[in-house]
């Protein structure tokens, strides 16, 4: 795999609201990765395997997936427990983004291989310089290892 700077950042988010502040706090990071909102844990799914709605995608695979735990249809711990047993993703950074403060939520995260556990705090500013940190890491410093 090679490294590309500007690979998409596919934010799984169900809340209007949450989806455009965390849009926001990317901006303000000054990150050129284009972002990619999807509302449920099925469209991501269809988004990572580029089917339905998704069929036409540009092939790459995204750099970063920030991950609401609590959406309709499928929630985040059934997407990433999916990527994980998917050679495929099983190396693609997941940042999970949840106003869940569940001892399971975050525990059971951690056990299917999350890379970070965000709890949105009510604190905006908070919110906004943790999700411009991880962005900048992960979109831009940080890369998955070589397959083996």
């Amino acid at each position: 795999m090679t490294y590309d700077p500007l690979r998409t950042i596919l934010l799984v988010e169900d809340s209007p609201f949450d989806a455009e502040m965390t849009m926001d706090a990317l901006r303000e990071a000054h990150l050129v990765n284009p972002v990619v909102h999807v509302e449920d844990g099925v469209d991501c799914l269809d988004w990572l395997y580029a089917r339905g709605p998704f069929a036409n995608r540009p092939a790459d695979d995204p750099a970063v997936v920030l991950l609401d735990i609590k959406m309709p249809r499928m929630n985040g711990l059934d997407v990433l427990r999916q990527m994980r047993g998917d050679e495929r993703f099983r190396r693609t950074p997941v940042v999970i983004l949840s106003s869940s403060r569940e001892e399971s939520d975050l525990a059971r995260s951690w056990d299917l291989g999350v890379n970070a556990y965000v709890i949105k705090p009510v604190d905006v500013g908070q919110f906004f310089q943790a999700v411009r940190t991880l962005g900048q890491f992960w979109a831009l410093l940080n890369q998955a290892p070589e397959q083996e």
